[in-house]
C-alpha cells in the first residue's frame, strides 16, 4: 500500500470525522431544543416526543460508534498499522479501504465473521 494512498485515506477519514462531529453537535442542539419545548402535553404529544427521543438516541449511538471507528483508523495510520487485518494481519485491499476507510478486517475475515454458524 502506497504512502499516497494512506495519505488520501487519512484526508478522507479526517473529513468524515469533521462531518460526524458537526452532525452530532447539531443533533445535540436539536435534542436540547426538544427538551426545552416540553411543557404541558397530552398523552399523544408525550408519546410522539418519546419516539423522537428514542430515534435521536439510536442515531447518535450509531454515529458515535462510527466516530470511534474513524478515530481508531486514524490511530492505526499514526502507528503505521493502517490497512492490515486485525484478525489475520493480511493487507486489506485498497478497494475495500476506499469503500470503507475504517475497515479493520479483510474481506475473508469479514465474511467468516458474518457467516451463519460461526463460533
Amino acid at each position: 500500500m502506497s504512502d499516497t494512498f494512506v495519505q488520501e485515506m487519512e484526508t478522507q477519514l479526517l473529513a468524515m470525522r469533521k462531518e460526524l462531529l458537526d452532525k452530532l453537535s447539531e443533533d445535540n442542539s436539536d435534542f436540547r431544543e426538544m427538551v426545552n419545548a416540553m411543557g404541558i402535553k397530552d398523552s399523544i404529544d408525550v408519546a410522539a416526543d418519546d419516539i423522537a427521543f428514542k430515534k435521536m438516541e439510536a442515531i447518535n449511538k450509531h454515529e458515535a460508534n462510527r466516530l470511534r471507528s474513524i478515530e481508531n483508523a486514524l490511530s492505526r495510520i499514526a502507528n503505521g498499522k493502517y490497512g492490515f487485518c486485525l484478525r489475520c494481519s493480511k493487507t486489506i485491499p485498497e478497494e475495500r479501504l476506499s469503500a470503507i476507510p475504517y475497515a479493520v478486517l479483510c474481506i475473508d475475515c469479514k465474511n467468516a465473521e458474518e457467516s451463519p454458524g460461526r463460533r
